[in-house]
């Protein structure tokens, strides 16, 4: 009679992901420095580097702005991470996905399309446009806002 000399399979337990390791790669997925992304955040280079390496859990506040720069719902950026449970069960359910200057594009170029239809009136609706955006542009330091705005002048001013 052979005997079986088979290793029984030992259960794995499913890790969660590093919730600092799904930010850096949200960042990079992005094409933002370090830099980039705490200038986003209104907290140091440093601070980031921190997070990302997981040598600090975010503040519920670092992570209802992280999911609106990663256009995510905070639920969705902490599900199946590390993060805090009981950190998790204060963060709000929905959060403002998009800056004031994508925002303010989508509605511009939403106006330019009913704008031929229109006609004179039309028009001055998109010149209007044209002038609030430079207004805008001349307000916003992200280099993401700025290049959202001078691409949707170019379309603006494109007959």
């Amino acid at each position: 009679m052979a005997s079986s000399s088979a290793v029984p399979e030992l259960a794995i337990p499913h890790l969660p992901e590093r919730f600092g390791r799904r930010v850096a790669s949200l960042r990079s997925d992005r094409g933002w420095s370090q830099s980039e992304l705490a200038e986003r955040l209104a907290m140091s280079r440093t601070a980031v580097s921190h997070l990302e390496a997981c040598m600090r859990d975010a503040s519920e506040r670092t992570v209802i702005v992280l999911a609106g720069l990663f256009h995510l719902e905070p639920q969705s950026l902490v599900d199946g991470t590390d993060y805090p449970r009981a950190k998790a069960e204060r963060l709000p359910s929905n959060v403002a996905r998009y800056t004031e200057a994508e925002f303010q594009c989508a509605l511009a170029i939403q106006d330019q399309s009913r704008a031929a239809q229109l006609g004179a009136a039309g028009r001055q609706t998109v010149d209007d446009w044209i002038v609030r955006l430079v207004a805008l542009s001349a307000s916003t330091f992200d280099p993401h806002g700025s290049q959202t705005i001078s691409t949707t002048l170019r379309r603006l001013r494109t007959p």
